[in-house]
């Protein structure tokens, strides 16, 4: 496995293990195989960790196959995920996924998203984060095991901005809150999520008020954590239960009303800005419903 990428030429002079370490997040088991394999190359030549890199150098990485664990995954429909991708390089794909499809299948026989967009790109992707199976919007894969996990870290580190919107029930008094309150399970239920005092995960929402309706209010919300059905829980904590929302008695709706409008980040390799905006037919026609009634 061979990764060539040349570097901006905004980057400052740094060391490999700068490079590597804190400009491209590389995790330590991945720079241990590198550094005793000598498989860095500045400029197709073999490189040492103390050795300087600039903006414009070309820098090769090497792995055997080895390296990392195999992965087997079954492809999907190609048509259907070719259709469905709204950003691609060489490193991550970004798609538009539709409600009512998983973002990965539960064992290796089922076919979800990942499927799809796997045989749209004719290899294996890799999740970096998931969506409900009732929400639609944008969602981020990695292309190749190297990317993932420096992905996984920008995820961590809030590198990679999530933006939606929901339809929820209700008039919001103020046009921006932010809600900051732990989730748990519901004990009654393990499949539900609940807001809890005590012994929950933190979670951290930013509601903006987009538009009031008769008796609803469209909503943006950005996530500051990202816990299992984290904006669908807060809402409905506060009386504003999002429409179609079956498991947080939402009122009735043809859909569960969540998209993910926007996912904005940089390139972990190239730091070219990147964002993406995904349109969803079925929440559009919602909402232009909702706006005659």
């Amino acid at each position: 496995m061979k990764f060539t990428i040349k570097l901006p030429t905004t980057l400052k002079k740094m060391t490999v293990a700068e490079l590597l370490t804190t400009e491209w997040l590389v995790p330590k088991k991945q720079r241990h195989l590198l550094r005793t394999k000598q498989h860095v190359l500045i400029n197709d030549d073999v490189a040492k960790f103390s050795d300087l890199v600039s903006g414009g150098d070309q820098i090769t990485v090497l792995f055997d196959t080895t390296d990392f664990p195999d992965k087997k995954l079954v492809f999907g429909d190609k048509q259907l995920g070719e259709s469905l991708i709204l950003y691609e390089d060489d490193h991550l794909v970004i798609v538009n996924k539709p409600e009512y499809m998983k973002t990965h299948g539960n064992g290796t026989s089922e076919i979800a998203l990942q499927n799809h967009i796997a045989a749209a790109c004719g290899q294996i992707v890799y999740v970096v984060h998931r969506l409900d199976f009732e929400t639609s919007g944008a969602v981020l894969f990695a292309k190749n095991p190297f990317v993932l996990p420096i992905l996984d870290q920008m995820l961590h580190d809030r590198q990679i901005h999530r933006t939606y919107q929901a339809l929820c029930a209700g008039q919001f008094t103020q046009d921006k809150l932010t809600i900051n309150q732990a989730i748990g399970t519901d004990r009654h239920d393990k499949k539900r999520r609940v807001v809890v005092a005590r012994g929950g995960q933190r979670a951290v929402t930013h509601i903006h008020v987009l538009k009031r309706f008769a008796g609803d209010t469209l909503v943006q919300c950005q996530l500051e954590t990202g816990r299992t059905h984290q904006i669908r829980v807060h809402l409905s904590s506060l009386g504003h239960a999002i429409l179609g929302d079956t498991v947080y008695r939402g009122h009735k709706a043809s859909r569960l009303m969540l998209h993910a409008k926007h996912l904005e980040l940089s390139q972990p390799f190239t730091k070219e800005k990147i964002r993406v905006t995904a349109v969803s037919e079925s929440f559009e026609r919602v909402m232009r419903k909702i706006a005659t009634d």
